[in-house]
């Protein structure tokens, strides 16, 4: 095949990131491999990983990866479906750098109200999050049912909510 002699040509070029150790980094991921052992040593199913519409961040501390977050998004609200981090690096803030990745995240892709269930939510609550009712969450996504691994994580878990859609406005 001929190119013509005025014709552009691209170059794919991959983008790495460098890690500086000791640096905090979130990246979305879909090495779904390194979320999945994340997961695991955090006590946590993986089942539902692989769903399409589920985008994973994973946190990085140099070049070891230490922590993961999958959000999954459904028209104007998403489900924070994930939240690990191993645990010799709990209490160093990763966790609060991968909600406001997932944050962000969700915001980006059209949502504006986050959801999350967790056994409790004295975590959560620090963030800005707020009790919900399962059926909110229900109406919101789908159908609790549609988005979970495993219907029966909605019986031993609480719904919370927090509204993102001022993310990002400037007030004056």
């Amino acid at each position: 095949m001929a190119v013509a002699p005025n014709a552009v040509t691209a170059r794919v070029k991959k983008i790495r990131r460098r890690r500086l150790a000791g640096e905090l980094n979130v990246e979305q991921t879909q090495d779904l491999a390194q979320v999945a052992a994340i997961l695991e040593a955090s006590g946590i199913r993986t089942a539902g990983l692989t769903r399409p519409a589920a985008c994973y961040l994973l946190a990085y501390l140099g070049a070891e990866p230490v922590g993961a977050v999958g959000v999954e998004t459904v028209v104007d609200a998403a489900l924070m479906r994930v939240l690990a981090v191993r645990g010799p690096m709990r209490r160093h803030g990763i966790g609060a750098a991968l909600v406001a990745a997932a944050r962000k995240a969700a915001h980006t892709r059209g949502a504006r109200r986050l959801f999350a269930l967790a056994p409790d939510g004295d975590y959560l609550r620090r963030f800005g999050f707020v009790s919900a009712a399962a059926s909110e969450l229900g109406d919101a996504l789908g159908g609790v049912s549609a988005i979970l691994a495993a219907p029966d994580e909605a019986a031993s878990c609480s719904a919370f909510c927090l509204d993102i859609s001022r993310d990002g406005v400037i007030v004056r």
